[in-house]
């Protein structure tokens, strides 16, 4: 029951990532906003007259006692935006999720790369997409893809044979295996890294959740390689992945066959060619087999802290400019920098400008 709250603000209607965020900034917690009355609605900054209306009259509960009843069935767990644990490059996007239902373990900070390809990969593909996969392991760099047939489950299981932590970001509830013939590479993936979905449990596998699935695949990772043909679902990681600053690798193909012309493509637009896993862990400065020393230590959030590092997450800010954007009075803001500061979450730039570190 520890995230009963946050089930049912995430249920009610016009409630999405970033209404959640905000609300959650506002009030505290998910409970307060839901118990709040309609004069405290009115107060909070950006929310509208709909939103306002459907936390007033939706029936939440329904949804909520599902999903915790679903929750224990599965065993899995939920790793929500103030945790330590939950992901800090996640909240460099635009809707963060308020939450992540895992199962395996989540880590707040670690280097990881993401293999993405087509389901109907080249067995060229499949074995390179699995060397590169084992040797990023090898290096301690956690591989993320997304689960799919081809070139996803190349990678995770290239990653679980290297030895290390695999990411399997899901477009579906973390309740249902897809593809159903991966049920022993779940199995495989929970044990040494971790499965994540943002979807409710229960959700099945529909055509748009995918895309939105891509969006955490790429913001995750430091770099994404694509090994995909032109009309690949792929390529949506790869455009996440320059929307979000990230580095974009591609695998070169045989100009012959059109299965090669999405990562063709890439590398005539710039992503950087791959060949061996070294282009990764130079381009991205990633050591090899030593630990990155210089990566950031995690920390846990308050709702408060959390609504202004994912604003300082898209750049820097000057104080003014933090005041404008969020819920906070000019105190608030001030004190929640502070505390941040002393987390060595962001840092103080001349200017009174703020970044995080």
């Amino acid at each position: 029951m520890d995230h009963y709250y946050w089930f049912a603000l995430k249920s009610v209607p016009q409630v999405g990532n970033v209404t959640f965020l905000r609300l959650l900034a506002h009030f505290g917690s998910p409970e307060r906003a839901l118990k709040a009355t309609a004069a405290e609605l009115a107060q909070v900054k950006g929310l509208g007259p709909a939103a306002r209306e459907s936390l007033s009259a939706f029936n939440w509960r329904p949804a909520a006692d599902r999903e915790c009843e679903r929750l224990a069935a599965c065993g899995a767990g939920v790793v929500d935006i103030l945790s330590e644990r939950y992901p800090k490059p996640l909240m460099e996007i635009p809707d963060p999720p308020p939450f992540l239902f895992v199962t395996g373990e989540l880590k707040g900070s670690e280097p990881a790369v993401a293999l993405v390809g087509s389901r109907r990969a080249t067995q060229y593909g499949l074995c390179t997409a699995t060397r590169l996969a084992r040797d990023l392991s090898r290096c301690q760099v956690a591989v993320v893809s997304g689960m799919a047939r081809g070139i996803d489950t190349a990678a995770h299981w290239g990653a679980v044979k290297g030895g290390g932590r695999s990411i399997a970001v899901l477009g579906c509830g973390i309740d249902v295996v897809y593809p159903p013939e991966n049920q022993a590479l779940f199995e495989a993936v929970a044990a040494t890294g971790a499965l994540i979905s943002e979807f409710p449990l229960g959700t099945e596998p529909l055509a748009e959740n995918f895309p939105r699935r891509n969006r955490i695949i790429s913001a995750i990772s430091r770099g994404v390689v694509v090994e995909a043909g032109e009309k690949s679902g792929s390529l949506i990681t790869a455009r996440f992945a320059l929307e979000q600053g990230r580095e974009v690798f591609a695998v070169p193909g045989n100009v012959t066959l059109s299965g090669s012309r999405g990562a063709n493509g890439l590398i005539k637009e710039g992503a950087k060619l791959v060949e061996r896993v070294e282009d990764i862990l130079e381009e991205l400065r990633l050591p090899c087999p030593d630990a990155d020393p210089e990566r950031p230590p995690e920390f846990s959030l308050t709702p408060r802290e959390a609504e202004l590092y994912v604003l300082l997450c898209r750049g820097a800010l000057q104080i003014d400019e933090i005041i404008v954007q969020s819920a906070l009075t000019p105190g608030e803001v001030s004190a929640t920098l502070l505390s941040l500061e002393l987390k060595g979450a962001i840092v103080q730039l001349p200017g009174k400008h703020f970044s995080v570190t």
